[in-house]
């Protein structure tokens, strides 16, 4: 999708929706809701990993590993949501509960995670300044395409067929980057989140590799985190993924920023639970400490606000999204597939 262009305007646009928001008291903490939450999320995850050691040596535990991919994925959007303050309104308990469901329970760097995250927020689908749309194995927009070189540009040809598949990578990329992130100069809490990272890790392969015979504890590992990696990968890529992606040509105010680039997804409480609550992604980015729960609460006054001064808001379902995306990939690699086809690279 083309870039919006550059667009001059009034920056109390915003300030007259948060009003509307404050009024409604949609930015009020929910302590409740937080703690019901996190507790079935413990559970669950107690629950699973009792359940994998009762199983013992058995191949039902591919169902397991699918079902521990979740429980970890909704480990994951708490994780997000404390490092939004939604949870706690200071940092050291918002710290200690997400290094606990981050480094340790799912072994994600929460405060590399967290840090990254806020840039995205600061400047979503921006080329220069978002992380989430540097040019790595996908490319995200022409100019990046024209720019890529070796394994990005290989597979920028054909990579909305890619792009599923290699979300099951996704895990381990995650994981990667954040033991990475310990070791930059400048690393805030080094010791203690490396610490809580290798924890996890021992934990996890000692716990795998103990009970399975060393195939089955393989496969268990390959089909528990593809799994993991994937299921993150679907609940973020409907978010921007297909939306106008910024240059430094486009002069945006904060509210058109976040609302052009985001893309929301419909559905009812199946929806909401499944994606985080992060199908409301355009409220997610203009409120990003506003509590989960309050984001549906707050979608029809965004909406209509939207439609009272002219800024485009856009809400599909989750296949439509999916759709958009994949074709915006597609076209996007589409100056490459007119070219005559280059070998692969060597690896």
């Amino acid at each position: 999708m083309a870039s919006p262009g550059a667009i001059d305007t009034r920056g109390s646009d915003f300030s007259q929706l948060i009003d509307k928001i404050n009024e409604a008291g949609l930015l009020d903490r929910r302590p409740v809701y937080y703690a019901i939450r996190a507790a079935i999320a413990v559970a669950a995850y107690v629950g699973g990993w009792v359940l994998f050691g009762w199983l013992g040596d058995s191949w039902w535990q591919l169902l397991v590993a699918a079902l521990l991919a979740l429980i970890f994925a909704q480990f994951g959007f708490l994780a997000h949501d404390l490092g939004h303050r939604q949870v706690f309104r200071t940092r050291r308990p918002s710290d200690l509960v997400g290094l606990a469901m981050g480094n340790l329970a799912i072994g994600l760097g929460w405060g590399w995670w967290t840090t990254k995250h806020n840039r995205h927020h600061a400047n979503p689908n921006h080329e220069d300044h978002d992380p989430d749309v540097s040019p790595s194995v996908i490319v995200w927009s022409t100019e990046q395409v024209e720019r890529s070189r070796g394994l990005p540009r290989f597979i920028a040809r054909h990579q909305a067929f890619w792009f599923f598949p290699l979300l099951t990578l996704e895990a381990w990329h995650l994981h990667v980057a954040s033991f990475k992130a310990m070791f930059q100069p400048g690393a805030k809490r080094r010791w203690p989140e490396l610490g809580l990272l290798t924890a996890h890790f021992v934990l996890y392969f000692g716990a795998v590799f103990t009970v399975l015979p060393f195939g089955k504890a393989l496969l268990f590992v390959v089909v528990h985190q593809g799994l993991f990696g994937l299921y993150l990968g679907c609940t973020f890529a409907p978010n921007h993924k297909g939306m106008p992606v910024l240059t430094a040509a486009d002069k945006l105010d904060f509210l058109r920023k976040q609302v052009l680039t985001s893309r929301n997804v419909r559905g009812g409480w199946f929806t909401d639970i499944a994606l985080g609550q992060l199908n409301y992604q355009i409220e997610h980015h203009l409120f990003p400490n506003m509590p989960a729960p309050n984001l549906r609460k707050a979608q029809p006054i965004v909406e209509r606000y939207c439609a009272e001064i002219g800024v485009s808001y856009l809400q599909t379902g989750l296949l439509t999204s999916y759709g958009q995306a994949l074709s915006h990939l597609h076209e996007v690699g589409a100056a490459l597939r007119r070219r005559p086809p280059v070998p692969a690279p060597e690896l």
